[in-house]
């Protein structure tokens, strides 16, 4: 009675193996192919934004150009000239090298009258107030080159504060809620950012080129785990075959 029901017992397992070990096989495969599809992708993206930054500087015209015919305008080489509005300066909470502090968004006023914020940089948290960097408030026509941003469309996490506009402190970069705080209309604000590259400024502040490109490429190691468990699992069921067959 005990070895029939022993030999009941395999015969289930085997006939278990035999339909579950193809299934699991497939999940497997296909989770490694959709990620080697995956790695791909990221190479392709990660070699269309490193074209985009390194390539010559566009003006404001093309990189609308680019976004109403729809492609990318993100990390996207470019310059524009125009006038500072100072006092508008937006405060976008950052580190930066190790360091608290906050991001300078300023609007730049241009020749047709139009605004584009511009991220010029990093100051200090105990340099918040623009009084205490008088050198950094420059004035008359300025040109500043560097990396055309993409805006958000919504706050990028339910972690992530509400921005504190009585505070001129702004957790996520809402650009319409930064050109409304400083009275500016919606119609006439570019819809996106422009990042200062590193020239340096009077008086050192803000630091530019605070432009983070890091987009984490992890899809090799995944495409090498799925596979590798596909393979572990052949070499486990083939094993299983092998015992059955010698007993």
């Amino acid at each position: 009675m005990g070895k029939e029901t022993e030999g009941a017992r395999r015969t289930w397992r085997f006939w278990a193996a035999l339909v579950l070990v193809p299934i699991a096989l497939i999940i497997l495969l296909s989770l490694g192919t959709w990620q080697v599809s995956r790695l791909h992708w990221k190479e392709a993206l990660l070699s269309d934004i490193q074209q985009r930054s390194t390539a010559a500087p566009v003006d404001i015209a093309e990189l609308e150009r680019l976004l109403a015919s729809g492609d990318a305008v993100d990390y996207r080489h470019a310059m524009a000239s125009g006038r500072y509005l100072n006092d508008k300066e937006r405060h976008f909470l950052a580190t930066f090298q190790g360091q608290s502090g906050f991001y300078l968004y300023t609007p730049l006023e241009l020749a047709d009258g139009r605004y584009l914020f511009v991220n010029r940089g990093f100051v200090p948290y105990d340099r918040k107030d623009p009084a205490t960097r008088p050198e950094s408030l420059v004035e008359g026509e300025q040109t500043v080159t560097g990396l055309a941003r993409a805006e958000l469309t919504e706050k990028p996490s339910s972690l992530v504060p509400d921005n504190d506009e009585r505070a001129n402190i702004f957790y996520w970069k809402d650009r319409a809620r930064m050109a409304a705080s400083v009275g500016l209309p919606a119609e006439r604000v570019l819809p996106f950012f422009l990042d200062a590259d590193s020239t340096p400024v009077p008086g050192g502040l803000p630091k530019g080129g605070v432009t983070q490109i890091d987009l984490p490429n992890n899809h090799l190691q995944y495409v090498i785990t799925w596979y590798g468990l596909a393979l572990a699992l052949v070499a486990v069921a083939l094993a299983g075959l092998v015992r059955r067959k010698s007993r």
